[in-house]
C-alpha cells in the first residue's frame, strides 16, 4: 500500500485524514470508508495511530482497499498532502560514497579545505538528528531563509519505523521498517560551508522552517524487499539533474538500524533518512537553487515528491 496523510481543500478546521492510493489513482480514506462499513475507525485518526496499531491495523486497511468501496474518493489534486507523519524523532545519514566525494570536492572548491571521505564513514553509519518539527508535505512552498543564499535540495530514501526495538541485530531490520518514502533535506550550502569547520552540526545550514520535506506517500515494508534497491532522480523545472538507484548504499537500513539502536532505543514513528543519493543534489552538479524553481524527487514504487522555494 501507498498511504498519505491529507487535508481536503477548502475544508475548514478539518482533521488531517490518513488515505490509501487506490489502483486508479485516487485516493481512500481509511476512516470514512470504515464508518461507511460500520467498521471501527480507532487504527486511522493518523498515521501514528495506525502504526502503533500493528499489523491488524495494516491487514484492516488492505481489507478496507481491496473491497468494493462505500464511500465516496478523494481527488489527488483537491487535497493539501501533509507530511505522512511527523517524525516523533529523526535522523539522517550519509551512506552515498558518490555523493559525499563529489561534495567534498564541491565544498573545497568554495573556499574549504581539502577533504578526504574518512576511514569511519566505511566502517559505520554516519548521522545526526535533525529538527522534527520543520517538515512540510508534498506540494508546500519551502520559504528561503533569510540568512543564505546558495539553496539546494537532497534526494533521499527514509524509512519509518514501527516498534520500539534496541540492539536491533541487521537482519531483523525488516521487522522494524513500517514503511518507506521521500526525504528531501533542503539545504543551504553558504551556511553549511561556514558551520563544517567548527566539526559539530549541521546546524543552519540544515535547520529552518519548511526545511524538511516528506511524501507523498509511505510504501508500506510488504511491497519490496531488504535491502531495497529503487531507482531514484531528481528534476528542477523538469530538467533531469541526476539520481542513482537506493542499492548504492554503502551501509544498508539493517546496519544503520544496528548501529543506531546501540545501547539506545529507538521508538515507533521514527524517520531516519539514507543521505542524498550520488549526484541527488546541485552541489554536486555545480549547480544551485533559484526563487521560485521547482524540484521533483521520485522514486520507484513511492511516486514523485514536488515543491516549489519562495523567497520573500
Amino acid at each position: 500500500m501507498r498511504l498519505a496523510t491529507v487535508e481536503i481543500a477548502g475544508e475548514i478546521a478539518g482533521a488531517p485524514r490518513v488515505v490509501a492510493l487506490r489502483e486508479d489513482d485516487l485516493l481512500l480514506d481509511l476512516a470514512a470508508e470504515a464508518a461507511a462499513r460500520g467498521e471501527s475507525t480507532a487504527a486511522f485518526a493518523d498515521m501514528l495511530t495506525l502504526i502503533h496499531a500493528g499489523d491488524a491495523g495494516l491487514d484492516h486497511a488492505r481489507a478496507l482497499l481491496d473491497g468494493h468501496a462505500k464511500s465516496a474518493p478523494l481527488d489527488p489534486n483537491a487535497v493539501h498532502y501533509l507530511p505522512p507523519i511527523l517524525p516523533v524523532q529523526y535522523r539522517d545519514c550519509l551512506v552515498f560514497e558518490e555523493h559525499l566525494a563529489n561534495c567534498l570536492a564541491a565544498f573545497e572548491k568554495m573556499g574549504g579545505a581539502k577533504g578526504a571521505i574518512p576511514p569511519v564513514w566505511y566502517d559505520q553509519p554516519i548521522y545526526y538528528k535533525g529538527n522534527r518539527l520543520s517538515f512540510i508535505g508534498h506540494g508546500s512552498d519551502v520559504i528561503w531563509p533569510s540568512y543564505a543564499e546558495f539553496l539546494d535540495v537532497e534526494l533521499e530514501l527514509a524509512i519509518v519505523l514501527k516498534k520500539k526495538g534496541k540492539d536491533i541485530r541487521p537482519e531483523e531490520a525488516q521487522d522494524y521498517i513500517f514503511g518507506y518514502t521521500i526525504l528531501n533535506d533542503v539545504s543551504a550550502r553558504d551556511a553549511q560551508s561556514k558551520e563544517m569547520p567548527g566539526q559539530l552540526g549541521p546546524a543552519k545550514g540544515k535547520d529552518f522552517d519548511t526545511g524538511n520535506i516528506l511524501g507523498p506517500y509511505i510504501l508500506t515494508a510488504d511491497e519490496v524487499a531488504h535491502p531495497v534497491a529503487l531507482d531514484m532522480e531528481l528534476r528542477v523545472n523538469g530538467e533531469r539533474w541526476g539520481g542513482g538507484n537506493s542499492g548504492q548504499m554503502q551501509h544498508d537500513f539493517g546496519a544503520i538500524l544496528a548501529h543506531m539502536s546501540a545501547s539506545e532505543t529507538l521508538y515507533p514513528g521514527e524517520v531516519i533518512g539514507s543521505g542524498t543519493v550520488g549526484t541527488g543534489c546541485g552541489l554536486e552538479l555545480g549547480r544551485r537553487l533559484a526563487p521560485d524553481d521547482e524540484f521533483e524527487l521520485e522514486i520507484e514504487k513511492i511516486g514523485t515528491l514536488m515543491n516549489r522555494i519562495v523567497k520573500p
